[in-house]
């Protein structure tokens, strides 16, 4: 049972929509290399679409009806988008789930030290990363910092061809036999993950009182570093308490290979699925059942905290929604959360046949086949994982071939090779139907992600046709 590659296929006008698509892409990948930046890449896209801010519409007072677009945003870095069908809320939405984190560096609340007239930041790894593609990269620093008075400083460094770029320095290979000798999982260990920013000491002037030039004499390079950033940001050391700073790969994503058929970028997982939801949900008009887009932070850490997925968000969103529709029962927040529909947007493995060995190719997701549908996720024996139902996996199936959608499935690698989950299993506790889907992705996690362009215009497709015709 081999899946036909769509590129096969495509005609002239294919090919424009595509490239259309991943333009708008890659724009939103080098705009929204954080949470942070892209919640607010989609909250200005959608207000030009004519969504307004939940919380604008509750202090207004004012009811919501079919055909009222909104969103909800969690401290910044999560949203969930809302079109009013005409169908009651009681019998459920259908919900498109993918999430804004990826894995990066992370900088560390007292970070800043010299060592040998070089000066770094300390950092601590987010997400699960091979720690040796890390180095000798171009890196830029994203995030923000928040004084004492509130105020915040919005900080990106690297990306504009004036700025600056870091790096995280690694032993040169004629002195590296220890290193050469360690396993891969330790030849870089997470406390030599230090971002390597500045070289210069502070001049100290004659004309500086005692005080000063003691003060400079003491980690000089470390001093002038401070300057800076004083200079610049007007914040100081003790800012880095209450800052959060990431450490991404500098630069824009690309077009890749001589046929411009595929896409390099940071971030892919699960920025792919992430963007590919949100065009659909912005394509979407008069549905009948309320069509939901929600983008999470924390995933790659468990889904955790405040804005995760395990948070109270999106439950307690759904109530304010029943509340405005004029549905304040709790049992029909239930029902609502429980008739509801969901696809799990996240990426799959790409099967690559460098690694053949670590993929069991019949039920392999491959560049080119369409979008991908993993009927479970998890590791070894389905450990951990949301397993969709058969009915469940036939109704989407019919919506996908109607529509003439290339799709395929896919399991994430051989049985007992490893394994990985989404947010699925935490959306099904609601009794909801749930099945992960999403891009294929060549190099998942490593700082440099590959994506089929034929791949992304096929799950936008099938997003776009599972918010209008599921029922």
């Amino acid at each position: 049972m081999v899946r036909k590659n769509a590129w096969k296929t495509y005609s002239k006008a294919d090919d424009e929509i595509i490239e259309q698509i991943c333009n708008g892409y890659k724009d939103y990948l080098f705009n929204g290399k954080t949470e942070r930046e892209g919640t607010k890449y989609i909250i200005n896209k959608a207000e030009m679409a004519g969504y307004v801010n939940l919380e604008d519409v509750i202090k207004k007072k004012q009811k919501l009806t079919a055909g009222d677009k909104v969103y909800a945003v969690c401290m910044g870095k999560t949203i969930a988008l809302f079109n009013i069908g005409t169908k009651p809320l009681e019998e459920g939405m259908n919900i498109l789930g993918a999430h804004l984190d990826s894995p990066r560096l992370d900088v560390k609340q007292n970070p800043l030290y010299e060592s040998n007239d070089l000066c770094y930041l300390d950092t601590h790894y987010y997400g699960g990363i091979k720690k040796y593609q890390w180095v000798t990269l171009p890196l830029a620093i994203h995030g923000v910092v928040v004084k004492t008075d509130g105020t915040k400083v919005d900080i990106v460094i690297g990306e504009d061809e004036e700025d600056p770029v870091f790096c995280v320095s690694d032993i040169l290979i004629h002195l590296a036999a220890d290193q050469m000798a360690k396993k891969a999982n330790v030849a870089v260990e997470g406390e030599q993950l230090d971002l390597l920013i500045g070289s210069r000491p502070i001049k100290i002037k004659k004309k500086d009182d005692e005080k000063k030039k003691a003060k400079n004499s003491k980690d000089p390079v470390k001093q002038n570093i401070l300057k800076i950033l004083k200079k610049k940001y007007d914040i100081s050391e003790e800012d880095f308490m209450s800052a959060e700073l990431e450490i991404v790969p500098a630069g824009k994503p690309r077009d890749m290979g001589l046929d411009k058929s595929m896409i390099l970028a940071y971030g892919q997982d699960d920025k792919v699925c992430a963007y590919a939801s949100f065009v659909a949900q912005l394509r979407v008009t008069s549905p009948e059942r309320t069509s939901c887009t929600l983008l999470v932070d924390k995933e790659e850490i468990g889904s955790v905290g405040a804005t995760g997925m395990q948070s109270r968000f999106f439950e307690n969103t759904v109530a304010e929604i029943l509340e405005l529709t004029g549905n304040d029962s709790g049992i029909t927040l239930r029902r609502c959360l429980a008739n509801s529909c969901m696809l799990s947007s996240d990426v799959s493995a790409g099967y690559d046949p460098l690694y053949s060995s670590c993929f069991e190719a019949k039920n392999a997701a491959f560049l080119g086949r369409g979008m991908v549908f993993n009927k479970f996720t998890g590791a070894r024996g389905k450990s951990g994982s949301n397993d969709a139902n058969a009915e469940y996996i036939g109704k989407i199936r019919g919506i996908l071939e109607k529509n003439k959608v290339y799709y395929q499935t896919a399991e994430l690698g051989k049985v007992d090779q490893g394994g990985g989950g989404t947010i699925a299993y935490i959306l099904s506790l609601y009794g909801m139907e749930v099945i992960d889907c999403g891009v294929a992705v060549l190099n998942m996690h490593a700082p440099w992600e590959v994506t089929s362009k034929a791949d992304i215009y096929e799950t936008e497709k099938g997003y776009e046709v599972f918010l209008k015709e599921c029922n």
